[in-house]
């Protein structure tokens, strides 16, 4: 990935909650205490950029009395709300149901970076299967839109010049049942960043292959 990708940079700077360690001379305005010594136990919400360094780094201080507790991290971090276990069991009921982006515009590059952090087998298998969902749902949206007689707004009218006829919808448009009215919309609405790229692209695919279709059937 670019350093200059914008959306790793966005990614970057979603902030996920937080808890100090230990006692932080100056900080307390973090915890809206300007002037204080930001208390061990205290919970902010920081960016992953600093919260990554901040636990991955240590103190190096050594306790004698207890050398289990030298050299403690300075955070411990949890999942973001927008991984949180509503949000999780969400997406095993209905992974189509959801809308990511209302969670977080970069929701898989989010998730990604946690799960680089930490250990979270059962989440890494539910975005899975939830890309996998979505996926297709995408798809299917994208080649109704791309390939023009499947479109949203191309579903009537389409018997003769008084236009009172109506298409008979395929087996590919019955597939989701979602539709192509409002829910189907909504649907689109709450796609992430990845998921829109995949639906740009799909889309681009399906229109151009519908163009080299007709340029074929006209030589």
């Amino acid at each position: 990935m670019s350093y200059y990708d914008i959306d790793a940079i966005l990614t970057d700077a979603e902030k996920i909650p937080c808890t100090f360690q230990i006692d932080v001379p100056d900080l307390g305005y973090l915890d809206n205490q300007p002037g204080h010594t930001l208390k061990s136990g205290s919970r902010v919400a920081l960016p992953i950029w600093l919260a990554e360094m901040l636990a991955i780094a240590n103190t190096g201080a050594v306790d004698m009395d207890d050398p289990s507790q030298s050299s403690k991290s300075f955070i411990t971090f949890d999942l973001p709300p927008a991984l949180g276990n509503d949000v999780v069991q969400a997406l095993k009921a209905d992974p189509r149901s959801v809308p990511l982006r209302d969670q977080s515009a970069h929701f898989y590059a989010l998730a990604t970076h946690m799960m680089e952090l930490s250990e979270e087998p059962e989440l890494s298998a539910v975005l899975r299967k939830t890309f996998v969902s979505r996926a297709a749902e995408i798809a299917l949206h994208a080649r109704k839109v791309g390939g023009g007689g499947s479109s949203y707004h191309g579903r009537e009218g389409g018997g003769g010049a008084g236009g009172k006829g109506k298409g008979k919808a395929t087996k590919e448009d019955n597939a989701s049942n979602l539709g192509v009215g409002g829910a189907g919309e909504d649907f689109l609405r709450g796609l992430d960043e990845w998921e829109r790229k995949l639906f740009r692209s799909a889309h681009d695919g399906t229109k151009a292959s519908k163009e080299w279709m007709e340029n074929v059937k006209k030589r």
